[in-house]
């Protein structure tokens, strides 16, 4: 409770730089470590062949689009909770936590039952054929047996950044991390499993990190625990949950589902793109690890000094972590985008000599782009920590329907780029939704209160 209690200090009133760069560094050491579950499954499968590789790909944004859903549910959480204890309304904070933890609940064992009976018909719509559709089927049917797990630590990891503590989180999916990394090729390589390996692999390093954040949610030594005093809804927080958490469920579940278009436009390039595409977002995802972790920092500082009425300081914190994510992703891109350097990336993860020249060629695109994230994260996190959760929904969903496939649209069928088309309207998207965003954030409606206490 004293280092919650400390954290809540520095926030409200303490060095805004060593708050964020205290809060983001673990967040950023904790999405790397996410990153790994992919990329682990990514090297392994590359081992096995193309046909493996693509499959995973073609299905991975299905589990990210229910997963997204769902995640609006602990998005709600982090942003409320951290307005209460900002506010030092710590018992409302320890109820709204009980409050989401049932929902995050019962929303990840109903959705995880409905997918694998969906399985078969899912990869079908895909455009799957032959040994990718059997590989797809079987990889999603398991991997998504893990989302119970994923909410539990996903519940712990909200509740803890909302009190400003984003260590426990890091050192929590660190147990993950290296459970999968031992596992991946023992099952895929070793027991011959193959893609189903991959998917095991998966659910065991989330189930174990989910028994010990359950064990530790229920500990009464902290600021915020789990009780069942409180496990009983109360209308006017569950209200509050769906004013915030839906516009952000909607909008990333409606974008993970424009990914799934995206890698149908993908595909009809062939296994080979497919693989590429996959291996750039992956490689790509790491890059942006920076800007992600500064983005959460933003909403955690935002959240509790727009609950504490100190919006001005706020604002401060925004500037700031904007300004240093944008510097530090430029400089960082400019290295990565040489095509040297992109090629020995991805030849981590591929021997074919196709698939490494495509994805080179995208992640080096990416790469120099990649500053534009900067702004993005950070303005999404300002408007996150204050609850204008509908703002980031509108932007978010624009940016892959209207900006993504227009500028896909207009590179195919107008400039014939082939499957460079992908690569450009991936960095174009990306650079106009960071404008408008910015935008948005300059008509000051972000400092207009929107949950109701």
């Amino acid at each position: 409770m004293a280092t919650s209690k400390y954290n809540r200090e520095e926030i409200l009133k303490g060095n805004l730089v060593k708050a964020i760069l205290s809060l983001s560094i673990p967040v950023v050491i904790n999405s790397f470590l996410q990153t790994m579950y992919n990329l682990t499954d990514t090297f392994w499968l590359g081992k096995l062949g193309t046909d493996e590789l693509a499959a995973i790909n073609l299905v991975t944004p299905v589990q990210n689009m229910i997963i997204n859903f769902g995640s609006g549910i602990t998005v709600a959480g982090s942003v409320l909770i951290s307005q209460y204890i900002g506010a030092k309304k710590d018992e409302e904070a320890k109820s709204m936590a009980n409050q989401i933890f049932a929902c995050a609940m019962i929303f990840s064992i109903v959705c995880a039952s409905l997918c694998a009976l969906a399985t078969p018909g899912i990869v079908l719509w895909l455009g799957a054929e032959g040994t990718v559709f059997e590989y797809s089927k079987i990889y999603l049917r398991l991997v998504v047996l893990d989302m119970p797990f994923l909410y539990v630590v996903n519940m712990y990891t909200s509740i803890h950044q909302a009190t400003g503590d984003t260590l426990k989180p890091m050192l929590m999916n660190l147990v993950g991390i290296c459970i999968n990394l031992v596992l991946d090729p023992l099952l895929m390589i070793v027991l011959h499993l193959g893609v189903a390996g991959a998917a095991l692999a998966t659910v065991f390093a989330k189930a174990v990190p989910a028994v010990f954040a359950f064990i530790f949610l229920n500990r009464r030594n902290q600021l915020i625990y789990l009780d069942l005093r409180h496990l009983k809804f109360e209308k006017e927080k569950v209200l509050n949950i769906i004013k915030v958490g839906l516009p952000s469920a909607i909008g990333g579940s409606t974008t993970q589902f424009g990914f799934l278009l995206m890698s149908k436009s993908v595909f009809k390039y062939g296994t080979q793109a497919m693989a590429a595409y996959g291996i750039g977002n992956k490689v790509n995802g790491l890059i942006s690890l920076p800007s992600n972790g500064i983005g959460s920092a933003t909403s955690i500082i935002v959240g509790q000094n727009f609950g504490a009425g100190q919006k001005d300081r706020a604002n401060k914190g925004y500037k700031l972590a904007r300004n240093m994510t944008v510097i530090f992703l430029f400089a960082g891109g400019l290295i990565l985008s040489r095509m040297p350097v992109s090629t020995a990336i991805v030849k981590i993860f591929s021997e074919d000599d196709e698939v490494i020249r495509m994805a080179a060629d995208f992640l080096s695109i990416m790469a120099f782009w990649c500053f534009t994230n900067g702004v993005y994260n950070a303005t999404t996190g300002l408007f996150k920590g204050s609850g204008h959760t509908a703002v980031n929904m509108a932007v978010d969903v624009s940016r892959l329907w209207i900006f993504r496939f227009s500028t896909l649209f207009f590179c195919e069928q107008v400039l014939h780029m082939g499957v460079r088309s992908v690569w450009y309207s991936v960095v174009v998207s990306n650079g106009i939704a960071a404008l408008v965003l910015y935008a948005i954030y300059l008509t000051g409606i972000w400092k207009k209160d929107v949950i109701k206490k």
